[in-house]
């Protein structure tokens, strides 16, 4: 009963999703050819509400709800980690039209080929668990 909470909240992150037209395979591929700003918009301001969250956080020494300390620690660029990995993401989201975050609201929306890719996200992420020791960190 205590997780409907997050069962509302991701239906309201979806719900954004739809709204914003992030999850249109239109606006991604106009991104990717840099015909259009709407998405450029959104993920840099993402970014800077991200930053700026940061920036309060710290500043203020604001706790978790359970009252722990929010510490987000810097993580080291590993050149060749960084740049296949960025490189299999801008891949994977060039083809399929989207990123892992609006794949649910996708399906939510009737979407149903989008299952597949869901299953290869699901499928990627079992094979990266299994070889994280062996990867380059």
């Amino acid at each position: 009963m205590k997780n409907l909470k997050f069962l509302f909240l991701g239906m309201l992150f979806g719900i954004v999703l739809i709204k914003a037209e992030v999850i249109s395979w239109f606006r991604i591929q106009e991104m990717f050819r840099f015909q259009s700003f709407h998405m450029f918009g959104i993920i840099g301001s993402a970014v800077v509400i991200g930053a700026i969250s940061i920036l309060i956080i710290r500043k203020f020494n604001i706790k978790s709800i359970n009252g722990e300390k929010i510490d987000p620690k810097p993580k080291p660029f590993n050149k060749v980690g960084n740049i296949t990995g960025g490189f299999i993401f801008g891949l994977g989201w060039a083809l399929v039209g989207a990123c892992p975050g609006p794949l649910y609201a996708l399906l939510g929306s009737g979407y149903s080929i989008i299952a597949l890719p869901i299953v290869g996200a699901i499928i990627g992420v079992i094979t990266y668990g299994a070889l994280k020791n062996k990867l380059p960190h």
